[in-house]
C-alpha cells in the first residue's frame, strides 16, 4: 500500500521539489498549502489542498481522509527582514501554526514528522564549520521561530510519541535539472536568484554587502545546497523514521562555502554575461561566514549531495530562470 506524506508548504520552492522526491520514492504526497507564497502550478506529484497549518478542521480532515502516515513540514514565513520588524507574524504563523499541526497529528495518530529547519537558529555561530552541537543563537525572529519549533518537537516526544527530523538547511539554491520546478519568491532576497536576474537585465546590478569580511575576498561565504540534494534528504529521513529510528537534528550542507564574489564571477561564467556589482556597507546581523559540517547526516542517512557543486546549482537556476 502507497505511504501518504502530508506535505505542507508543498507548493512552495523547496515542498514542491520534495513532493517530487517523495513521489520518485514511491510515495502519495499530499501538498498542503495557503498560497501566500506558493505556486499552485507548481503541485503536480500528488493532491492538492488549500488551507492555512492554522486551521485545525481542514487539517484534521485532510490527515483522515488521505490517510497521512507521515508529515513534511515547510510552511513557514521566511524574510529575515520582514521577521525583524513584524516579529508577531512571524511567532504566530510558523509556531503556533506548528503547535496546531502537531496537535492535529496527536488526535490523528500521525507520529513522525520532518521538520523545515535552518542554520538560522545558530544566529552568528563561535566555530566553523558548525556542528550540530554549535550552540544556537538565532539573531532575529525567523531564526527564533524555527528553534522554537525544533524545541516544540522534542517535548511533544516524550508523552505523545511524536518522533520528528528537524533538518537545518544552509542556503538553498537551484532547480529542478528536469525544469519543472525551481524558484520564485515574491519578494526575491536569495542571492543567486538576485544576481541571475541582474544577468538577465531584471535588475541594474547585485549588491555585495560587506567587503571587509574575514575572507579570502572579503565578501560573505555561504555554503550552497542544491534543492535537489535537500529534498532526497528529507526522504531518507522519511525512511529513517518509518524503521524507527530516533529523533534527529541534523545540518543539510555541503560543507564547502562560496563567497558572493565567487558566486558572481561562476554566474558569469555560466550566463556569459558581464554582471554589474555595486558595494554597499555590511548588513547588521550577517556573520562572515556560514558553512556547515555535514557529516552526521552522511552517518546516519547516508545522504551526500550530488548535485551540489556551485556550477551545477547556477546551471540549473538559470535554465528555470530563462523558461
Amino acid at each position: 500500500m502507497t505511504k501518504t506524506v502530508l506535505v505542507t508548504g508543498g507548493a512552495g520552492y523547496i515542498g514542491s521539489h520534495a513532493c517530487k522526491a517523495l513521489a520518485n520514492a514511491g510515495y502519495r504526497p499530499v501538498a498542503y498549502d495557503s498560497l501566500v507564497y506558493g505556486h499552485k502550478e507548481a503541485v503536480r506529484w500528488g493532491p492538492f489542498v488549500q488551507g492555512d497549518i492554522g486551521d485545525k478542521a481542514l487539517l484534521l480532515k485532510t490527515l483522515a481522509d488521505f490517510d497521512v502516515s507521515a508529515v513534511m513540514h515547510f510552511a513557514a514565513f521566511a524574510y529575515v527582514g520582514e521577521s525583524v520588524h513584524k516579529p508577531e507574524i512571524y511567532f504566530r504563523n510558523n509556531v503556533v501554526n506548528s503547535l496546531n499541526l502537531l496537535d492535529c497529528m496527536r488526535e490523528a495518530g500521525v507520529g513522525r514528522i520532518v521538520f523545515s529547519s535552518t542554520c538560522a537558529t545558530y544566529g552568528i555561530p563561535d566555530e566553523m564549520p558548525i556542528r550540530e552541537t554549535t550552540p544556537q543563537r538565532p539573531v532575529n525572529p525567523y531564526g527564533e521561530s524555527k528553534l522554537m519549533v525544533e524545541k516544540l518537537l522534542y517535548w511533544h516526544e516524550g508523552p505523545h510519541g511524536i518522533r520528528s527530523a528537524a533538518l537545518r538547511y544552509f542556503n538553498a539554491a537551484g532547480a529542478d535539472p528536469e525544469g519543472e520546478t525551481g524558484e520564485s519568491h515574491d519578494p526575491e532576497t536569495h542571492l543567486i536568484p538576485l544576481v541571475l536576474d541582474a544577468a538577465a537585465g531584471k535588475r541594474a546590478d547585485i549588491g555585495i554587502f560587506g567587503t571587509d569580511y574575514d575572507t579570502p575576498d572579503g565578501s560573505a561565504v555561504r555554503d550552497y545546497i542544491h534543492v535537489r540534494d535537500l529534498a532526497e534528504a528529507h526522504v531518507l529521513a522519511i525512511g529513517h523514521l518509518e524503521k524507527g529510528g530516533e529523533s534527529l537534528r541534523l545540518n543539510l550542507g555541503t560543507g564547502q562555502g562560496y563567497s558572493v564574489r565567487q558566486v558572481i564571477a561562476e554566474a558569469e561564467a555560466v550566463t556569459g554575461r558581464k554582471i554589474p556589482v555595486k558595494e554597499s556597507p555590511r548588513r547588521a546581523g550577517d556573520p562572515p561566514a556560514l558553512v556547515a559540517d555535514p557529516s552526521e547526516a552522511n552517518r546516519i542517512l547516508g545522504w551526500t549531495p550530488k548535485v551540489s557543486d556551485l556550477k551545477t546549482i547556477l546551471k540549473t537556476a538559470w535554465a528555470w530562470h530563462q523558461r
